[in-house]
């Protein structure tokens, strides 16, 4: 298995652009309020890790300015490629195999990656020996077992549908070596590598902003789901007319982010 293919969700299928629209919609607010919390100004060095799309990256080049840098790394650059220009520097990277790409960062972030790597632990040493002394590490990530319902309130057969694909989802991920319960094991794992100062929160969106995040998904998917024998296409088109009505309460699994400071 190559390290694009080991990702369920890769950056090369056509709905990937429309799957970061949708997390920049639901999660940006978040990751900003946590950035600027942290402190960020300009001159500050920043890597962004599995950067993916290019919201956060355009937001932390405007807040570094020219005097200030963002590395932004992902095994598949192809969404980046428009950002590679000062102060932002893209490059193709394996944060789970590879040495980081520098050191003495003020800010290391990476959102919805670690939950997916099959090595974690070296990715997470590896996050937070590129800081300097001082260096601010934010990681967010889903904990899908934390909340495994697409529909809460299941209270029909669309929303048993849905709950169903959202298990079939799960397992895929599962497969492909995901750890469903990571996120609420983050503010442990930060202060265990030595970090100091370490908080987190939860963020648990409900209903019509997670619509289009939805549809992405499982259409990106859709092929993996039938082959698996998790859903057939009928049940597949029928879910997808539910979710475009807008008449179901949708939900994410809750994305946990956690932050301290480089000792």
């Amino acid at each position: 298995m190559t390290r694009s293919d080991r990702y369920l969700l890769d950056n090369q299928q056509s709905e990937a652009g429309r799957r970061f629209d949708a997390f920049a919609t639901l999660f940006d607010p978040a990751t900003f309020r946590h950035i600027e919390g942290l402190g960020i100004e300009p001159g500050w060095r920043c890597w962004e890790v599995g950067a993916g799309g290019t919201s956060v990256v355009s937001w932390l080049a405007a807040k570094v300015g020219p005097t200030g840098e963002v590395v932004a790394t992902d095994i598949d650059t192809s969404l980046l490629v428009p950002l590679a220009h000062p102060p932002v520097d893209v490059r193709i990277h394996d944060v789970g195999a590879e040495e980081p790409p520098g050191e003495g960062f003020d800010l290391v972030h990476a959102r919805l990656v670690l939950v997916h790597l099959p090595d974690r632990e070296r990715a997470l040493r590896s996050m937070i020996r590129a800081l300097r002394p001082g260096g601010r590490l934010l990681i967010e990530d889903a904990d899908p077992a934390l909340q495994p319902l697409l529909c809460p309130d299941e209270h029909g057969p669309e929303q048993q549908l849905a709950n169903r694909l959202r298990q079939g989802i799960r397992t895929l991920l599962a497969e492909r070596g995901a750890d469903l319960s990571y996120g609420r094991k983050l503010p442990r794992l930060l202060r265990e590598a030595g970090l100091r100062e370490v908080e987190a929160d939860a963020y648990f969106p409900v209903t019509s902003p997670c619509t289009a995040l939805e549809a992405a998904t499982v259409r990106q998917i859709r092929d993996r789901l039938v082959a698996a024998g998790l859903a057939t296409d009928e049940e597949i088109d029928r879910h997808l007319t539910a979710v475009e009505k807008g008449h179901m309460d949708l939900a994410t699994a809750p994305m946990i982010s956690a932050w301290g400071k480089k000792a």
